[in-house]
């Protein structure tokens, strides 16, 4: 049986070869080098009054092309490696907040078109890799129009309005997304979901993008 395996194994390396997602390595999904990048580094960022992110990792090098492999080249396997970095900055996030245990825990939604491009919902699969179970409570009420090319106060008016969360009774919740840039998605849903009656929100991001010359860099790929 171990031989059938690896045969198997060895043909589909053949036909369908590996590379690192990282650096491009050979014959690997993700190697040692690059797996150690991604150690996570907390950073906090006030996006908004009233509203920090919590993130892991930095958007650029090595955590920028695993990302976008994960959610646009469609090799899911990647949230393996990324998991344990968004549950460390779960982790902080709520022990800088000095909130209660967690209570609940969402994923900023894909818009539908994105889920049928992709065939998966990218930040939901992270939270699962990580180890924490999410609720859908927050749903596109409206799908925006393409967030790259604009400024802070234009994507804050880009998604207005364009999310909408389930009841919520009270109680703390995470909201989790992949990347924030100037945070404009996040805040949209920090606000959902204390309309619809959230105690206290803890905001948490995967990864950062850096900031060069007072400006945030975007995030290369499709929109959400």
């Amino acid at each position: 049986m171990r031989w059938i395996l690896r045969s198997l194994s060895e043909a589909l390396t053949f036909w369908l070869p590996l590379s690192c997602a990282g650096c491009g390595a050979a014959d690997v999904s993700l190697c040692e080098g690059c797996r150690l990048a991604l150690a996570p580094r907390i950073h906090r960022r006030s996006v908004s009054s009233g509203v920090v992110v919590t993130a892991a990792l930095v958007f650029d090098g090595v955590a920028a092309r695993t990302i976008r492999a994960l959610k646009e080249e469609g090799r899911t396997s990647l949230a393996r490696a990324l998991g344990p970095a968004l549950a460390v900055a779960v982790r902080a996030a709520v022990g800088a907040h000095g909130v209660r245990p967690v209570v609940r825990i969402t994923a900023v939604p894909s818009s539908r078109a994105a889920f049928r491009r992709r065939g998966h919902r990218p930040v939901e699969l992270l939270v699962r890799a990580s180890g924490l179970r999410s609720e859908r409570l927050l749903r596109v009420a409206r799908t925006p129009r393409d967030q790259r090319g604009l400024g802070r106060i234009e994507r804050r008016a880009n998604v207005a309005g364009a999310l909408e969360a389930r009841p919520i009774g009270g109680g703390v919740v995470v909201v989790v997304d992949d990347v924030v840039t100037t945070g404009a998605t996040l805040v949209e849903a920090e606000r959902a979901l204390r309309a619809a009656g959230a105690d206290h929100v803890v905001v948490v991001a995967l990864a950062h993008t850096p900031r060069r010359d007072g400006s945030a860099e975007e995030p290369q790929g499709n929109p959400r």
